[in-house]
Formats: C-alpha cells, sequence, structure tokens
C-alpha cells in the first residue's frame, strides 16, 4: 500500500510563529504548516476553521468523497489523531468507566468527569494540541475558571482532570513530562450548622405545619417537560416526613444521598444495653461500614414504619422517605424544597452568621457538631466511621467551627483523685 504524503507545503521557522502565529496561519489556507525548530519539523499547524473541522469529524467525510486536501495531512494520520484533547477526553472516559465496573469509582464520578470536560476544559483546549501544552497556557486556562468565579476547591478539581489528560498525552508519546501547573490552593469550606435552638424551631414548625395540613407557595406550575425543578401539587402540603426526616438525619449522620437511597431492608432495630438503629446503606464515597443512629432515631423510624403500613407499604424493598415517589432524585430535591419552607416558617436564616446557605446537608453537620459539643468523651475515630468520612474530613468540614467558649465547661473540668 503506497503512504500518502504529508500535505504541509508551507513552512516556517519556530522563532517566527512565536513572534506572530496568526501571521503565519492566515496563509496557510486549508493546509498544514509546518513549524521548524532547527531546520527539523517539530509541530504542525493550522487555522482555526481548519481545525474545527478535524475536531468535528467532517473531514472523515470529505475524506471518503475525496474532497479534502487534509485528508491524508499529520493531523490525521497514525498516531497523531490522538494529539486532541477531545480525543484524549473519550479515552479518558472510556477508563474511568472500566473503574466503575471494577467498582472503584462511582457512576456519578463519571458524569461530574465528563460535566467538567464540556463545560471548560474541552471548549479551551479545543485548538490546542496536548503536545503544546505549556505553563503558561495553564495560567490562561485558571484564569478562564476564575473569571467565571469558580471556587479555588473546584479549580483545583479542574486542574485534576487537565493532569490526567496530558497524562494520557505522555503515555501516547505527545510529552515527555507534564508541564508546571499553576499553584490553586483549595480552601476549606465547612457547611452551615443548625443550634440547638434552631434545630429545635424546625422540628416544632415541621409538626406543626403538618397538622394543620398548611400548603407551601407554588414554585411553577407546569404539564410538559420538567427542565428545573418544581414541585407537584400532591407535594404541596407538608407531610409528618419532614419532620422525620430532620430528625432522623440529625440523629443518624447519614448524607441526604443516603436519605434517598435508604429502604426497609437497610434498617435493623437494635435493643439490648444500647438502643439503635444498624443501617446497612449501600456504600457511598467507599465506605460500607453500618452506621449506628442515636436512640431518638429508633422512635422516629417506627413512626414511619407504623404510618408506612397503614398505606400498604413498609415493605423491605420499599423507601422509608416518601416511598410514593419513584423518581428518587425528584424525592429528594422534595425534602430540600421543604426544610427551605420549615426554616422560613421558623425564622431560620436561609444563610448562617458567615454567609453559607443552609441545605438538607447542613443536618448531618449539625449531627456531628452536636455529638462533639454534646457527647461525653466522644471519640473522634469512632465518630468519624460510623459516621462514613475519616478524621481529618471531620477536622477540616465539621469541627473547623468550634471554638473554646463552646466547650468552655469541658476546658475548666477537673480530673478527680482517686484514694
Amino acid at each position: 500500500m503506497q503512504l500518502q504524503p504529508l500535505l504541509a507545503p508551507l513552512c516556517a521557522s519556530l522563532s517566527d510563529f512565536l513572534a506572530k502565529p496568526m501571521d503565519v496561519v492566515s496563509l496557510s489556507g486549508e493546509s498544514a504548516v509546518a513549524i521548524l525548530d532547527n531546520n527539523k519539523p517539530a509541530f504542525y499547524v493550522v487555522s482555526p476553521l481548519v481545525w474545527e473541522r478535524v475536531s468535528s469529524g467532517s473531514l472523515e467525510k470529505e475524506k471518503e468523497t475525496g474532497h479534502s486536501d487534509l485528508a491524508h495531512s499529520v493531523l490525521n494520520q497514525g498516531a497523531m489523531r490522538s494529539n486532541r484533547f477531545d480525543v484524549l477526553a473519550e479515552q479518558l472516559l472510556e477508563q474511568e468507566g472500566l473503574r466503575v465496573k471494577r467498582g472503584e469509582l462511582s457512576t456519578a464520578s463519571v458524569g461530574i468527569l465528563r460535566n467538567r470536560l464540556d463545560a471548560h476544559v474541552l471548549p479551551f483546549f479545543k485548538y490546542i494540541p496536548p503536545s503544546q501544552v505549556n505553563p503558561l497556557l495553564m495560567d490562561a486556562f485558571v484564569k478562564r475558571l476564575t473569571d467565571c468565579k469558580l471556587s479555588s476547591t473546584t479549580v483545583s478539581q479542574y486542574l485534576v482532570v487537565v493532569r490526567k489528560l496530558l497524562k494520557l498525552a505522555i503515555r501516547h508519546g505527545f510529552l515527555s513530562e507534564i508541564p508546571e501547573l499553576p499553584a490553586v490552593k483549595a480552601a476549606n469550606r465547612p457547611r452551615s450548622a443548625l443550634s440547638l435552638k434552631e434545630y429545635a424551631a424546625v422540628v416544632r414548625v415541621a409538626y406543626r405545619l403538618a397538622r394543620i395540613g398548611a400548603t407551601a407557595p407554588e414554585v411553577k406550575a407546569s404539564s410538559g417537560h420538567r427542565e428545573r425543578f418544581w414541585v407537584a401539587p400532591r407535594n404541596l402540603a407538608l407531610p409528618l416526613d419532614m419532620a422525620w426526616a430532620i430528625r432522623f438525619m440529625v440523629n443518624s449522620f447519614v448524607r441526604p444521598g443516603d436519605l434517598r437511597k435508604l429502604k426497609h431492608k437497610h434498617v435493623q432495630v437494635v435493643r439490648g444495653d444500647s438502643i439503635y438503629l444498624r443501617l446497612n446503606l449501600p456504600e457511598t464515597k467507599r465506605h460500607d461500614t453500618p452506621m449506628v443512629t442515636l436512640r431518638p432515631a429508633v422512635q422516629v423510624y417506627e413512626s414511619l414504619l407504623a404510618h408506612a403500613q397503614k398505606q400498604g407499604l413498609g415493605s423491605p424493598e420499599d423507601y422509608v422517605f416518601l416511598p410514593a415517589e419513584k423518581d428518587r432524585g425528584y424525592a429528594l430535591a422534595v425534602l430540600g424544597f421543604w426544610f427551605k419552607w420549615v426554616m422560613r416558617e421558623a425564622g431560620v436564616a436561609p444563610h448562617d452568621a458567615v454567609g453559607r446557605l443552609r441545605t438538607l446537608y447542613c443536618l448531618r453537620h449539625t449531627a456531628i457538631m452536636f455529638r462533639l459539643l454534646y457527647g461525653q468523651g466522644i471519640d473522634m475515630l469512632t465518630l468519624a466511621r460510623n459516621a462514613r468520612t475519616s478524621v481529618q474530613m471531620i477536622e477540616r468540614f465539621y469541627a473547623s467551627a468550634l471554638d473554646g467558649e463552646m466547650n468552655v465547661g469541658m476546658l475548666q473540668s477537673r480530673r478527680t483523685s482517686k484514694h
């Protein structure tokens, strides 16, 4: 088989290209320009219009019909086809998909990766071959993210995505090493928590609204396709599920995502020297050990179960909260909507004193904070493992709001001597 020649009728020195890159590209038309370093091709460049056709795959169609001058160019032959961020992105998604199959990664993580690729990574690197990435280019990428008002934590996560793509570029031989990436310090942004007084207020109001059959104001009424969250008319009247959910989360340390997946088969009532629930929840964030609740969660669960059984529900495969809602994402969104409504009625501000938004997740933060504040001799490691997190995460995100005055009694306590 006769190999097609590389189409690069034009050439330019590396110094000329770096001095006036667009002048060089503007003369290329639909041909590739060979950029020479010491009279040897270092890389090839094409105009943005041609690169758009390369990225969209239209050149492949033109190749079949014989109408493309670049059909057999260096950009579409052999390993050079992978010297594009969109190709590397597909390879990365495939690799991460295999990790999901092996149980090393959650499906949601791959979804987040795809969203980040589509949102900023691929739009920025669309016309840049991975072999040409340098520190200045990475600085420009971070500036783009910063201009979009992304937090330092999110920017750091985007850099992790780019690092993975560049590692693939190294495997293909396009780079010898990952270029220096900008140093971005991820700031700890702990979630808000409720005080004991605020917690008592939202529980009391949730029970009251359920008892009187209060109806929430409609957020959006639509009978068509739901592009954004809206509350169905059947969910405008507050049931007891909201009060139960608030109390259950504060006495069990579960995440809102756990609440969505929780079925009766995951719950076991234990009565012995201590009375508690043993929660054998599905794995979350690589944690699969059972969780142990506080005693009040037992009363909440038994009330939930009795209420469900009256409605013909409560089987092991039924969900504990909002069992009639089969769309569990929607069920969790409804609980979040109800929680904001209850806070508003209880006079609890939607943001805390430092401006952090209070969502359903703050109830998990509240559960851990209450144990640190009011638990006697609580062991941090035991608390972390039972809450399916780490001691480091508690120190960084949950206990970061603690100060000495909150536990002044413990700080001033004295050991009693034994005789």
